[in-house]
């Protein structure tokens, strides 16, 4: 089979016609083809207030792409820019009782989408994603897993899942399933060492077909494993998906708490309810004696979320079996379900769910967002 080469990729573009009629290969609106190992990744820059007619165009040189010989997949990303104030003409007034703009991405088949986020890295978020999503399934929730990390995609390795999703009509895909979980990842679409060399725009055209393109459910819940910050993608996600709740993942030391203040704190600012805060690596378990280590200190993510004034979900302890059976794709709760640390998980769980409970009990005005 021939080597897939960006001008083939590119001749292939050719044929699709922007909505002024020109060629696609031809449009400035053409930002860039990247090709690697049969997968294509090709970006379109427009005007945000042609997002709308471009959208078929998206779609298009999806499909022109993947029909190159030799392309095993393809995603082009859609980056609208916006124009500056001045030029751009204002939103006409909503209706009263309008739904609030922003929030446009529907996602048939899901109750509820919960978004597990840190403020910094390396807190251990993918980890208690995936862990409470098992929890939730055994508290008889029908559950599925969005990897929406795409520079460091975990969830393959942590579900032990390597194949490819398929497609149902060349353009859908299939959740791809383990545990009782239907999981998503853009690792699941890529090789594990490839870099994912993107810029924010890319990133959000991502994680919003990894919603709207996927056959997901019946989900009664579907946890969302965010990116680590408080950039672009939790912005977007925060302001455009229905989000039921957020639940903001830290460990015990200052620096990390420091940043987890900060993930609070966005979310409130665009009228995102907190789920909750779980205290991650709250202490060290010794696998030979047993005793217990206090290495990052302890306590402090409840006392933030006590004066946050949110409510503080749990605490997980650092200890070897959950690391060992995290690398092994086996989490604690598959490996060990009835182990003292799957029962730290499932104590998350169980608030998590009560908190969702009370929030469908209540009107609310913005959606949720489950912060690590």
């Amino acid at each position: 089979m021939a080597d897939v080469t960006e001008d083939l990729v590119r001749s292939a573009l050719a044929k699709v016609r922007t909505p002024d009629g020109v060629p696609l290969s031809a449009s400035p609106a053409l930002a860039g083809i990247v090709v690697t190992s049969g997968k294509v990744y090709l970006s379109i820059n427009i005007d945000e207030a042609q997002a709308r007619a471009w959208e078929s165009v998206r779609g298009a040189a999806e499909a022109a792409a993947r029909a190159v010989p030799g392309v095993t997949s393809a995603l082009v990303a859609l980056t609208a820019e916006r124009r500056p104030a001045a030029a751009r003409p204002g939103p006409p007034p909503a209706a009263p009782g309008a739904p609030a703009p922003g929030r446009a991405i529907e996602v048939p088949g899901v109750k509820s989408i919960i978004a597990v986020a840190s403020g910094k890295g390396g807190v251990g978020k993918s980890t208690l994603s995936i862990n409470l999503a098992l929890g939730l399934r055994d508290l008889g929730l029908k559950v599925g897993l969005l990897d929406a990390d795409i520079y460091g995609p975990s969830v393959p390795r942590l579900s032990g899942v390597a194949q490819k999703p398929t497609l149902v009509d060349g353009k859908t895909m299939l959740p791809l399933e383990n545990f009782g979980l239907q999981l998503m990842s853009i690792g699941f679409l890529v090789e594990e060492e490839t870099p994912m060399i993107w810029r924010g725009p890319m990133v959000m055209s991502a994680i919003s077909q990894m919603l709207r393109e996927v056959k997901w459910g019946p989900l009664d819940v579907l946890v969302v494993d965010m990116p680590p910050g408080t950039g672009d993608a939790q912005l977007t996600m925060a302001q455009q998906v229905n989000l039921a709740g957020a639940v903001i993942v830290s460990t015990p030391q200052d620096l990390a708490l420091i940043d987890a203040r900060r993930g609070v704190a966005m979310f409130q600012r665009v009228n995102v309810p907190i789920l909750g805060v779980v205290e991650n690596m709250a202490y060290f378990v010794c696998p030979h004696c047993g005793g217990r280590s206090e290495i990052f200190g302890h306590g402090g993510a409840r006392m933030e979320a006590e004066r946050l004034g949110v409510p503080f979900l749990g605490d997980i302890p650092l200890h070897m079996r959950i690391r060992e059976m995290s690398d092994a794709g086996l989490p604690v709760l598959v490996a060990e379900p009835d182990g003292a640390e799957a029962g730290a998980y499932r104590a998350v769980a169980r608030e998590v769910k009560a908190a969702l409970e009370r929030a469908a009990g209540s009107a609310r005005k913005a959606p949720r967002i489950v912060i690590e």
